[in-house]
């Protein structure tokens, strides 16, 4: 895994590079992510505002958990995983910033649920999405049957996750399963430059934004309101409103002070 920081954006870049296993998520891998992740959420609002999860692989984004090492594993051995595998997923989509995924080639099972841990999904032409666990006996287990409903509804969600087909990108982008197709090769590229417009704003409220936006969608009206109005009330008072407000009235371009 590695990390890539921008120190004039404030953008972040998670690179997939387990490249002779095409990112296949191994038990130490998942704990990179994990660590990585953890180090970003840490990190100063200030310093990170938007993170890329990208991989250097050229026909894969990510193939999912590696079968080959799965294979090797007692039954306890893969108890034992499981907490560090869950902890790769989560640490992506608990980051409290935009983050935003450029997937090209394939991305199944828990390679597509890392995806779906972001915010926004750029992908280009030689996409290929899906979540073909149940074809191995196994379920999505890395946020994939609560994260795919979300995005596409329960009934296509079930088809999807029941017949573990694979999506090409252009259907793909029809059925929302991503959220912008780029020309072949420009998915990461895509992807930086819209985590550079995101990190241009208020790192404070992006992160009260993501916060409202995550922890009231499904709720009912009324409390999803309060929700939005407590994450108002985070941005309110702060540096970056009085900056904000500032910088308009007087035609120049903010300096946030992130706090």
């Amino acid at each position: 895994m590695e990390v890539r920081r921008d120190a004039d954006t404030g953008v972040a870049e998670l690179v997939l590079d387990r490249v002779p296993a095409m990112n296949a998520v191994s038990t130490a891998m998942a704990r990179g992510i994990a660590e990585a992740c953890a180090a970003l959420a840490a990190a100063p609002a200030r310093e990170v505002r938007a993170v890329v999860l990208s991989s250097t692989h050229e026909r894969a984004f990510c193939v999912g958990a590696d079968l080959k090492e799965r294979n090797a594993l007692s039954d306890a051995e893969l108890g034992r995983q499981r907490p560090l595998a869950r902890a790769a997923y989560t640490g992506v989509l608990t980051l409290p910033v935009p983050v935003i995924a450029a997937v090209h080639g394939y991305a199944l099972g828990g390679g597509f649920e890392l995806a779906l841990s972001c915010d926004l999904i750029v992908a280009d032409p030689t996409a290929v999405v899906g979540l073909p666990e149940v074809t191995v006996g196994v379920i999505p287990g890395g946020g994939g049957t609560q994260l795919l409903p979300r995005r596409v509804g329960a009934a296509r969600a079930a088809e999807l996750v029941f017949t573990g087909r694979r999506v090409a990108a252009q259907e793909a982008l029809s059925l929302g399963l991503i959220d912008r197709l780029t020309g072949e090769g420009e998915d990461r590229t895509e992807a930086l430059a819209l985590a550079s417009r995101i990190a241009a704003n208020s790192p404070v409220g992006l992160r009260a934004a993501k916060r409202a936006l995550r922890t009231g969608f499904g709720l009912d009206l009324p409390t999803g309101l309060e929700v939005e109005d407590a994450a108002w009330r985070t941005v309110a008072f702060s540096g970056d409103r009085a900056e904000g407000v500032a910088a308009f009235n007087e035609k120049r371009t903010p300096d946030w002070p992130g706090e």
